[in-house]
């Protein structure tokens, strides 16, 4: 996802004038070496805080700045300028991030960011993208580039094994009956092996905020139960999904990684493990509720 990040940027600096792009002494920083464009790759140094401001500036000036960093570095450090330089200000800007949950689980908890989906979806206008393939990368990226809104896009190095629309809604990979099994961005390729054998209806949504409501009411009305699950803070999409299903009689569970803090390091695959995220884990917790076997 990263390396398709980086050659989509690359391209919209060439060809868009209006694109800009904020580094805090990480990411592509040769991205445009020695173009016209190069003046509009801008590297704060270590200054997350700074970064934020800086994408605030070129908004106002009338450019679409876009920031990039390690999810911690790009959330939570700078969440008081995200919060009044960007949103307070109604300014537009695009944070794209890396590390997701715990991909750089290695290097420890400073790197490890579970919470920032939540974080962001407590500003006012914000959209929330975890696409799960490169394809969806680019086309978020190249969309987000045309609007002039806050958009975040949250890259993992957790892949589906194919790509879907990348467009806002909530579409089905397979149905089924009494169980509906929402998954969101990379979680869906543990979920797919998750369900196998199960008879339950199967979907999938890169943008969990602002959540296709319309759609997950809809299929809900099939099904008795439904289980969304989300590859960051567990029960970060309740708001959505209760928005979505008010008034109407269905169980829902959701999945995601725990508020425990799990202090042994690792591989991003052991912190699956840990927090219940891999196929065995998901399964478990479909089955929980009595999912129909097929």
């Amino acid at each position: 996802m990263r390396a398709r990040f980086h050659a989509t940027m690359a391209d919209l600096l060439r060809t868009d004038e209006r694109t800009a792009l904020v580094l805090a002494d990480i990411g592509p920083l040769g991205l445009v070496a020695g173009e016209p464009a190069d003046e509009r790759v801008l590297n704060v140094g270590i200054r997350e805080q700074t970064m934020i401001g800086v994408a605030a500036g070129l908004a106002l000036a009338g450019l679409r700045p876009f920031v990039h960093s390690y999810a911690p570095f790009l959330v939570e450090r700078p969440y008081e300028q995200v919060k009044l330089d960007l949103s307070h200000q109604d300014l537009g800007a695009v944070l794209v991030s890396i590390g997701a949950s715990y991909d750089a689980a290695s290097e420890g908890r400073t790197h490890q960011s579970p919470a920032d989906v939540a974080l962001l979806s407590a500003l006012p206008g914000w959209r929330l993208h975890t696409p799960g393939h490169p394809d969806e990368v680019e086309t978020l990226v190249r969309a987000a580039a045309r609007a002039d809104d806050r958009q975040y896009v949250r890259l993992s190095s957790q892949v589906n094994p194919q790509a879907w629309p990348a467009d806002g809604g909530i579409h089905v990979v397979r149905h089924g009956r009494g169980t509906l099994v929402l998954a969101v961005g990379p979680a869906l390729a543990a979920t797919q092996q998750a369900v196998e054998g199960l008879g339950v209806t199967l979907a999938y949504t890169a943008t969990p905020f602002p959540l296709d409501r319309g759609t997950l009411r809809a299929l809900a009305e099939h099904h008795v139960r439904v289980v969304v699950v989300e590859p960051y803070l567990e029960g970060t999409t309740a708001p959505e999904v209760a928005a979505a299903l008010r008034g109407r009689r269905v169980e829902v569970e959701h999945v995601g990684v725990g508020r425990e803090e799990r202090r042994t390091y690792g591989t991003p695959a052991d912190h699956a493990r840990l927090h219940g995220l891999d196929a065995a884990g998901v399964r478990a917790r479909v089955l929980g509720g009595g999912a129909a076997v097929g």
